[in-house]
């Protein structure tokens, strides 16, 4: 209807305009069609655009309330930080306080009282060490004769001992042997006749031919003597009498009699042994003393050990516990940090922004009423570009008065003061053309 309104006042206007000016205007209705698709095509516009800019104002503004509501929040958490902060801090203190105390007090005096046995048990194992090591080396000379001794004794055959109990005139070598042997098996001898002197002389053949009676037997007594309880005379007489000898020799045996060279070994590795472990026993008794106390020793070291570990222990929980409050006064420090940094950069956005939160408003506000206006002063700027071009400024003045009063009566939101101007122009444009030389009047623009 207002269209119309519009086509019929153009077309009375044209008439007194071409009365009073001699201008001809046509009001065709190629006019009126442009009146509708300007409207049309410049409300879409107009209203983007409004609608756009209101739409930035407001997220401006919300993103300003935003960013105060977060503002007052990171204040918030910075207030819970602090204390938190010098808490976890003097926890942290208080741990380190208590390591270097424990270590100081506790821990340096055990490691050293443990360093002291260790040295102690270090001098000990040395000590019995040695004693070993020279109990052994003693041995060493006697273990390998009584093994050769018994080896020997192996090799003996009844066929070779038979041979020598048959012997009627015996050599000397036979005789000497078995006189060693009965010796050491303390078998008394005989009382015969001498047939040089005719003297009573004492004579061992007898006695041995009778020890070689059974001849298992005798080889088995001979491996199963008791080599460490021998009387101390028969030893005396076996080392004094018969290992100087330079007759009782394994090798001369031999050129006697297979058997006897064995039993000649054999009282030698018996000799042999009986003084070794003469020596050696002193130093075994010695030796045990010595490991007694090496175990002793090292059941106090175990102990301090033990002990020493539970510190060690109780050390290595509070670091674990040191570390985990260092990680968490970093951690809150930085989080503290970044809080702090994040603060400062919104208060000093919000304090630049404080003015234009205020400005921003009042656009926003405006541009409400401006977007319902934008119904009847689109229209009114569409009719002006569909019909005003020819004629002058009064003529033009003249119906824009009678369009903002139909627009009035048939309550069409409109502004109150209507600019063309600002409705339809580009600020920036119309500036460019201003720079460039043109006319800066709002009829020219």
């Amino acid at each position: 209807e207002m269209c119309k309104i519009f086509h019929e006042t153009v077309r009375e206007l044209s008439l007194k305009f071409s009365a009073s000016e001699k201008r001809q205007v046509y009001v065709t209705p190629t006019a009126y069609l442009e009146l509708i698709q300007t409207y049309q095509t410049l409300l879409a516009r107009k209203r983007k655009e409004v609608g756009g800019l209101r739409s930035r104002y407001d997220n401006g503004l919300k993103q300003l309330n935003t960013a105060g509501e977060a503002v007052v929040l990171m204040q918030e958490e910075l207030t819970a930080l602090k204390p938190e902060l010098i808490k976890a801090k003097a926890e942290a203190e208080e741990m380190q306080v208590n390591i270097d105390k424990e270590v100081s007090e506790v821990i340096e005096p055990k490691k050293a009282i443990v360093e002291k046995v260790v040295a102690e048990v270090e001098v000990v194992a040395a000590k019995a060490k040695g004693m070993k090591e020279e109990c052994e080396a003693d041995l060493a000379e006697a273990i390998p004769a009584l093994n050769a001794a018994i080896a020997a004794l192996d090799t003996l055959k009844k066929a070779d001992i038979d041979l020598v109990k048959t012997m009627g005139n015996p050599p000397s070598g036979v005789r000497l042997t078995l006189e060693a042997v009965c010796v050491m098996k303390d078998i008394k001898p005989e009382k015969v006749k001498d047939k040089d002197s005719g003297k009573m002389v004492e004579d061992y053949f007898g006695p041995g031919k009778k020890m070689l009676m059974d001849a298992n037997a005798f080889v088995k007594g001979l491996k199963e003597y008791d080599k460490d309880n021998i009387p101390p005379k028969i030893i005396k007489r076996i080392r004094e009498h018969y290992v100087p000898m330079e007759d009782f020799e394994p090798d001369k045996i031999a050129k006697a009699s297979t058997a006897c060279e064995g039993m000649c070994k054999w009282v030698r590795a018996i000799e042999i042994y009986d003084r070794v472990a003469k020596v050696v026993g002193p130093k075994k008794e010695a030796l045990a003393i010595a490991e007694g106390e090496y175990a002793t020793a090292m059941e106090g070291l175990n102990a301090k050990q033990a002990e020493l570990k539970v510190v060690m222990d109780k050390l290595e929980a509070m670091q674990a516990k040191l570390k985990e409050l260092s990680e968490t006064v970093a951690g809150l420090n930085a989080k503290y940090e970044d809080c702090n940094n994040k603060l400062e950069r919104a208060e000093k956005l919000m304090a630049g922004l404080g003015g234009e939160k205020a400005r921003w408003g009042e656009i926003s506000v405006e541009l409400g009423p401006k977007y319902l206006n934008l119904l009847g002063d689109v229209l009114v700027s569409a009719g002006v570009i569909a019909y005003l071009g020819p004629f002058t400024i009064p003529y033009r003045q003249q119906v824009l008065e009678q369009w903002k009063g139909g627009l009035a009566e048939k309550r069409i939101p409109k502004s109150d003061k209507f600019n063309f101007q600002s409705v339809v122009g580009d600020p920036v444009k119309i500036r460019a053309w201003n720079i460039d030389g043109l006319p800066k009047d709002s009829f020219s623009v």
